[in-house]
């Protein structure tokens, strides 16, 4: 079933801030946290720091209404750097690839930062940032 999730980036907080959200919450997360170590290698991709290899990758929360918290920590040894309006994306979880492709497509279109859905260890998965400057995220899970 298709969904809408809301993603947060943090600059190393992220543990922190999503158990104080279970709490505000009173739910439990989706699914264990998974961290940068628990990634393949990536070809060409340089060596985690100690430091960032325990930095979160993923953690997702039900919230209210069915809609599920997500969210990682960005990692300034990989080029990233957390700045007001990259601090979420709104993540579609669609029933196809082919949705998933078309709406890439769609709101991509005049954008910028686009990574076309493709293949990933986890999932079919690509991101974007549209004309209005909203980040949208595309992700089928395995």
């Amino acid at each position: 079933m298709a969904y809408v999730s809301i993603y947060l980036n943090f600059d190393g907080k992220t543990e922190e801030a999503f158990n104080h959200y279970k709490k505000v919450f009173k739910t439990e997360f989706s699914m264990p946290i998974m961290r940068m170590k628990d990634a393949p290698p990536q070809p060409g991709a340089p060596a985690l720091s100690e430091a960032d290899k325990n930095k979160v990758m993923h953690v997702s929360l039900p919230i209210l209404g069915g809609t599920l918290l997500m969210g990682t920590d960005v990692l300034a040894s990989a080029g990233q750097k957390l700045v007001e309006g990259n601090n979420f994306t709104i993540s579609l979880s669609p029933d196809s690839k082919e949705e998933a492709d078309r709406l890439y497509n769609e709101l991509s279109q005049n954008g910028t930062d686009g990574v076309p859905p493709h293949n990933e260890f986890w999932g079919y998965w690509g991101t974007c940032k549209d004309k209005f400057g909203i980040r949208w995220m595309f992700n089928i899970m395995n």
